[in-house]
């Protein structure tokens, strides 16, 4: 195979980025209704006074609902009302939750507001990762891919925090910002890829780049103002090595039909994007997340 691609340097520094405790998903949106559920005893907290409005028992569902000013909470034929404006859903010990018929790390935020309620998945950003990879991109790829795509993703949500801070989180757990499907889509493979890669971002003139990508170009990807009237110097335009697949999404930045090519091929996930993103460095975030 043609020897196109050039060495990729890790630069071992380290970098500042603002702190956070975790990272804020979005799962519903100004929702009339949703569930939720404890793997263990979870409690329902009001954020504003911290007082505990409701003890929850494991792996019973309770419904969540939005009447007038008030949160609706119902399981096991009762109702309970509530006119906090933003609850706290969490396990009194390790666990999990879970709604979306998924399981989630961390913890969840119900927000009231006049159009419905929205649930938030509070989760350490390598936590999320953990969810995104395999939700991204098939778990039996070729691991340097994996790892590549991890890379990727996780500089993507560190470029993008607070996106969506109008709606009280930073992205959503769909491809508008990254696909997110919490511990029920982690596999031993794909979570080995996100902890081989821990930290590692990349930068472009030191700062961390929204890594865009896609699942397939076509043929070849494009600059990234043919898509958004926006030039950005570290998006141009590559042969994507997926003509043998139709273009599916923007064609800008990493392909990742592409990239499990180019990694069934020897490629390492550095070399990897190393080609799809131009004059990047390979980083440590420094903050704890």
């Amino acid at each position: 195979m043609k020897n196109f691609i050039k060495i990729f340097i890790i630069l071992l520094f380290f970098i500042n980025i603002p702190n956070s405790q975790a990272l804020k998903i979005g799962l519903y949106d100004n929702a009339c209704e949703f569930t939720v559920g404890f793997s263990t005893q979870g409690i329902f907290v009001d954020k504003n006074t911290q007082k505990i409005l409701l003890k929850g028992t494991s792996m019973l569902p309770y419904k969540i609902r939005k009447k007038g000013s008030h949160i609706v909470i119902v399981s096991n034929g009762k109702s309970y009302k509530f006119r906090s404006a933003r609850i706290e859903v969490k396990t009194l010990k390790r666990g999990l939750v879970f709604s979306k018929n998924k399981w989630y790390r961390g913890t969840f935020t119900v927000l009231n507001s006049p159009k419905g309620v929205t649930l938030i998945n509070n989760v350490d950003l390598e936590s999320y990762l953990l969810g995104v990879v395999p939700a991204e991109m098939p778990g039996s790829w070729n691991l340097e891919a994996h790892k590549a795509q991890a890379i990727a993703a996780r500089s993507y949500a560190i470029a993008n925090l607070g996106k969506r801070s109008k709606r009280g989180y930073d992205l959503k757990d769909t491809p508008h910002d990254q696909a997110y499907g919490g511990i029920s889509a982690e596999t031993a493979k794909t979570n080995n890829a996100v902890i081989q890669t821990k930290g590692q971002v990349l930068v472009h003139k030191g700062k961390v780049i929204p890594a865009y990508y896609h699942s397939s170009s076509g043929g070849r990807t494009v600059n990234s103002n043919v898509v958004w009237a926006k030039n950005l110097p570290f998006l141009k335009s590559v042969e994507a090595f997926d003509s043998f697949r139709p273009k599916n999404g923007h064609g800008v930045g990493m392909s990742q039909f592409g990239a499990n090519y180019l990694a069934n091929y020897g490629y390492n996930a550095y070399q990897i994007l190393a080609y799809f993103y131009k004059d990047v460095n390979l980083k440590l975030i420094k903050s704890k997340y």
